[in-house]
């Protein structure tokens, strides 16, 4: 029995019991993704029965999906969009109609899932569920709640073995550009990498690739020859010119084989202009398939509506806090031209937290030229690196650089250093950067919260066992 009325509190509070790699490592080999569709099936299979746009990638997959999410509401489609991580609450990723979605819708599908999840382990034994196995069935029951007309769904982990690889059949795939990433569980080439995001890839599904290193390609071309899918190289068959750039966003033309295009994106990086073409070009594919318009102006609104916190984020004006959820050599490439360019920074502050296990000496070789000093933080997570042996890596790499024992003494320093004109950037993990935001905008998160013992969130207009 579960409680009644629902509540979001106990639904997290069940949620953090399971294994759960994001938050603290805890990872479950699968042979197969068997466990994952008996679920659904126990759930009535809610992830079927409306268009998909399935995403992965090693960068850009959660910017991608939002601005498909963006288009296809401009095209006036009610949308489900599904991501991850979250920043602050785990609604964010559960997106309805652009937004989290409710802690009662949350808490009433997660419900169900708990119910369903309890229904079908049995059948399993020496198995065990994800966390981001209930999250993602969470996602599409409350898609079917909302009767979303089309679902944007991100991929996790890889592809070929993820949660939201359930799908016999999808209208749009789309690969983002792959980098070395979780290289002990996908592979160390880009090319295993590739076939791992390439297991997606559903028969004659149209595939939508984003710029991308050779290697992949050459995967990503075998993997669509197989299955007799359609593949799609937006860096062959569309031509993109950005017309301005500022800390504020970039304005840019973009034709693609079906319509031409010009745009506004309140997002920084050129790299965001590949994602936005990438998103196009996605959604002209199933608007094509699908037999609904996009028009010039639905891609203009769309794009305008794209907001992205954590990705070149301006926090603070005086000094100039800049947070970038840049986790690995190549995304902190991107990073460091996009200050030049967009930003007109030429040096920094930066102030740098990450995860166990990444790559630091590509970050830190990337981010040198501009580097005035480097300030390593000690933060509150399981998989927080530490930031002893991170000094050494930037120091390595010709910037001085100091470690402190917490976040709010780190920014600090690291504010004092830059002075009031200067500037401090905050990269490295996504949750580092999410740390820093609740620090400096004053942002409760779901396990602060639940650390504290708030009062539980209830909505009592929610029952156990409502039909959603």
């Amino acid at each position: 029995m579960y409680p009644q009325p629902v509540d979001y509190d106990d639904a997290l509070r069940w949620l953090l019991t399971l294994p759960d790699f994001e938050r603290t490592g805890d990872f479950a080999a699968r042979p197969d993704l068997a466990p994952m569709r008996a679920l659904l099936a126990q759930l009535g299979d809610p992830h079927l029965g409306r268009p998909t746009v399935h995403v992965a990638g090693s960068k850009g997959k959660g910017s991608t999906s939002v601005m498909c999410e963006q288009l296809l509401r401009a095209a006036r489609l009610s949308t489900g969009c599904y991501v991850s991580p979250h920043l602050h609450r785990y609604t964010e990723r559960v997106r309805i109609d652009g937004k989290p979605a409710d802690r009662g819708a949350f808490a009433a599908a997660m419900t169900l899932v708990r119910a369903a999840m309890d229904a079908v382990a049995p059948r399993f034994p020496g198995r065990a569920f994800l966390a981001f196995d209930a999250l993602t069935a969470c996602a599409f029951v409350a898609f079917r709640a909302a009767a979303a007309d089309v679902q944007v769904v991100e991929v996790g982990l890889g592809g070929l073995l993820d949660s939201t690889n359930v799908f016999d059949a999808t209208d749009v795939v789309v690969l983002t550009p792959i980098s070395l990433e979780h290289t002990a569980v996908l592979g160390g080439t880009i090319a295993e990498i590739a076939a791992q995001k390439a297991g997606i890839i559903t028969p004659a599904a149209t595939v939508v690739v984003a710029p991308q290193r050779e290697s992949a390609l050459d995967v990503f071309r075998a993997a669509a020859g197989e299955r007799r899918a359609t593949l799609v190289e937006v860096a062959a068959v569309c031509r993109m010119t950005r017309t301005s750039a500022s800390a504020d966003g970039q304005a840019f033309k973009l034709k693609t084989p079906r319509a031409t295009y010009a745009a506004t994106l309140a997002l920084a990086g050129r790299h965001q202009l590949d994602n936005a073409a990438t998103a196009v070009v996605a959604c002209e594919e199933l608007a094509a398939r699908r037999g609904f318009p996009l028009t010039a102006q639905h891609v203009r609104d769309g794009l305008a509506a794209v907001v992205w916190p954590g990705r070149l984020e301006v926090l603070k004006r005086r000094p100039r806090v800049i947070a970038d959820g840049a986790h690995n050599g190549d995304s902190a490439k991107r990073m460091a031209a996009a200050l030049r360019d967009d930003f007109g920074i030429e040096r920094a502050t930066f102030l740098f937290g990450t995860l166990a296990g990444k790559d630091v000496q590509a970050m830190a070789a990337a981010v040198a030229p501009l580097a005035d000093q480097v300030v390593v933080a000690a933060w509150p997570h399981a998989r927080a690196a530490d930031p002893r042996p991170l000094v050494d890596a930037f120091r390595a790499a010709g910037v001085p650089a100091t470690a402190f024992d917490d976040l709010p003494r780190a920014y600090e320093a690291a504010a004092a250093v830059a002075g009031e004109r200067g500037a401090v950037v905050a990269f490295g993990a996504l949750a580092f950067v999410a740390t820093l935001r609740e620090y400096l905008l004053g942002i409760e998160s779901d396990i602060i919260r639940l650390a504290a013992g708030a009062p539980p969130v209830r909505d009592p207009r929610v029952q156990t066992g409502t039909a959603i």
